[in-house]
């Protein structure tokens, strides 16, 4: 059987990774709102680790900022791209690494830690908890920690409209209904409280829990879509206005759980 590792390798080394927060409204809403959270705890001198890091979008642009970026991708073909589009940034640094093995770095080492992508893709609870400690423990106390998680219920509206319901909510649910969570989903969603529980006895302080993407994404599906540039731009700013209200959360495709470590 193939690993965790192996599926998620497999897949994004046949999927757009680079082009996924441009080529769509969704993806564009996503990175804009994301980086506007990430603002408002980074500041210009920050030290960031990413883990996750993709290709790069968030990371080189933070460091184009000025900021001290580490980057960390578990994936060969992401990285590549990373090293190939940050050449020449003298503050970012690159790894191949795992979200549930960070001991390169030591305790207490960054303002800011962001987890972009791990979270999708652990389903087993130790290797969910690993990389939960993981990101808290190389986090500065005080320290803010961002991490992006799906909706489980943003997956069955946005793929499962298409003669398929009853193919996704087997896999994505128990016959009473419980979320289920198993590698060869590849992407694993949570219900929001589910997901929030997971930090209950963890040394942090939550701060927030709010969608980056919105309901654009099964919408965006149908023929009849049509946004213009000013129109995103107002859709934009009045999203990051509503981003955090509870009744909204299980609609948005990708969402935040942004904490505090305990000082």
């Amino acid at each position: 059987m193939s690993t965790r590792k192996e599926i998620v390798s497999s897949f994004y080394s046949q999927y757009d990774e680079d082009g996924r927060t441009t080529r769509s409204r969704h993806g564009q809403l996503e990175y804009y709102t994301t980086m506007t959270y990430i603002h408002r705890y980074a500041a210009e001198k920050s030290k960031i680790l990413e883990v996750g890091a993709g290709t790069g979008k968030y990371s080189i642009a933070l460091a184009r900022e000025g900021m001290d970026v580490t980057a960390v991708e578990l994936v060969e073909s992401n990285l590549a791209v990373l090293r190939e589009k940050s050449k020449g940034i003298t503050n970012i640094r690159s790894f191949q690494g795992d979200a549930t093995d960070l001991s390169r770095f030591s305790d207490n080492s960054f303002d800011v830690t962001l987890l972009f992508g791990p979270m999708y893709h652990l389903f087993e609870a130790d290797e969910v908890n690993r990389a939960i400690d993981e990101a808290i423990r190389v986090t500065k106390p005080g320290g803010v920690i961002l991490f992006a998680f799906i909706s489980v219920f943003a997956i069955m509206y946005s793929n499962y409209f298409y003669g398929n319901w009853a193919d996704g909510q087997e896999e994505n649910f128990t016959k009473d209904y419980q979320v289920r969570h198993f590698k060869e989903q590849l992407f694993t969603g949570y219900d929001i409280t589910e997901f929030e529980g997971l930090f209950r006895k963890k040394p942090v302080e939550w701060i927030t829990t709010a969608g980056v993407d919105g309901l654009i994404e099964p919408i965006e599906k149908r023929p009849d879509f049509s946004m213009t540039d000013a129109e995103f731009k107002a859709l934009a700013g009045w999203y990051l206005h509503f981003s955090e209200k509870r009744e909204l959360l299980g609609n948005t495709n990708h969402l935040l759980y942004i904490c505090r470590k305990n000082a």
